[in-house]
C-alpha cells in the first residue's frame, strides 16, 4: 500500500474468510477529476464497481478532514443504491473530541448506513467493521477457497510490489507517472525464479531519480521488491529491473493498452 493519493490503478480484490462468512473487498482507484486518459480509465473503473457490489466503503483519513475531494465523491455516492459505510481511518492520530466533530460533519453531508472509525495500522476497531459488513451481506455461495486472499495472478502482484517500492522511495513528482511491466518470469532448475521487469516513466528526469546516483536508488528498489517477491513465491528470486522513458504514456491509448488497460472493459 501507498499513502500517496490516486496511486491505485486497477480493481484489486482481497478475500477475507471466516467460519461463517466470506467477504470480498474490492479496492478501486479513487474517484477524482481525471487529468489524462489513464485517469479516465481509473474513474470509470471505480464508478462501474459501485454498481456491482453489495456495500460501499467510503474510507477517509481522519487527519485530513473534509475537502473538495470528499465533496466530489459524496456527490457521486448520491447516485448509488447500495448501503454506504463511512470508514474513518487513522483515528489513533486524532483526539476523541476531534473525531466526534469529524463524524458530525460527515453526518450532515450524507446518510451513511454505518460510520466506523478504525486504525488499520494497529487493527483498532477492524473487527467491528467486519461485524458491521457481515450484517449487510446477502447469503450466497463461497466463491474462493479458505486460503485464497486475492484473485490476481502472480505477475500482477509482482508488478505491484515493484511499483510500491518506487512509490515509497521516490519524490512526490514520480509516483503518478510510473508503471511496471513484467517482461519475463522463468523458473529454472533448483527452483530459483528469474524475473525481468521494466519501470516505465514519462520524463528523463524521472528516470534519473529512480536510477539514482551511481544506480543506488534502483538497487534499493530491486532489493526491497525482491525480498517481498521471495516471500510471495517461497523461492529464491533473481530480479533484474530496467527503467524506460515513454513520453506522456498516460495519454496514449496504444501504450495504455500495452500496460493492460482496455477501452471496452469499463
Amino acid at each position: 500500500m501507498s499513502d500517496k493519493p490516486q496511486t491505485t490503478r486497477n480493481k484489486i480484490q482481497g478475500v477475507y474468510t471466516e467460519n461463517d462468512s466470506q467477504v470480498v473487498f474490492i479496492d478501486t482507484p479513487g474517484i477524482h477529476k481525471p487529468k489524462h486518459k489513464l485517469g479516465d480509465f481509473m474513474v470509470k473503473m471505480a464508478q462501474t464497481t459501485l454498481k456491482e457490489v453489495d456495500i460501499v466503503l467510503f474510507m477517509v483519513n481522519a487527519t485530513e478532514g473534509y475537502g473538495r475531494g470528499e465533496e466530489f465523491i459524496i456527490e457521486k455516492l448520491q447516485e448509488t443504491k447500495q448501503p454506504v459505510f463511512l470508514v474513518i481511518n487513522k483515528i489513533d492520530q486524532l483526539h476523541p473530541e476531534q473525531l466526534l466533530e469529524l463524524i458530525d460533519q460527515y453526518r450532515k453531508l450524507y446518510e451513511f448506513a454505518e460510520i466506523v472509525p478504525i486504525s488499520a495500522l494497529d487493527g483498532n476497531n477492524v473487527e467491528a467493521l467486519i461485524g458491521a459488513i457481515k450484517k449487510y451481506l446477502p447469503e450466497g455461495p463461497q466463491y474462493y477457497p479458505d486460503n485464497q486472499v486475492t484473485d490476481h495472478p502472480e505477475r500482477f502482484i509482482i508488478s505491484e510490489l515493484i511499483r510500491e517500492k518506487v512509490l515509497h522511495l521516490t519524490r512526490e513528482e514520480v509516483p503518478h507517472s510510473v508503471a511496471v511491466v513484467i517482461d519475463a518470469i522463468q523458473k529454472r532448475e533448483g527452483g530459483a525464479v528469474y524475473i525481468n521487469a521494466t519501470i516505465v516513466v514519462e520524463r528523463a528526469s524521472q528516470k534519473g531519480i529512480i536510477i539514482g546516483k551511481q544506480g543506488k536508488m534502483l538497487k534499493e528498489v530491486g532489493k526491497r521488491a525482491r525480498f517481498d517477491i521471495e516471500a510471495l513465491l517461497g523461492s529464491k528470486v533473481f530480479l533484474e529491473v530496467w527503467v524506460k522513458v515513454q513520453k506522456d504514456w498516460r495519454n496514449k491509448m496504444s501504450q495504455l493498452r500495452d500496460l493492460g488497460f482496455r477501452e471496452d472493459e469499463y
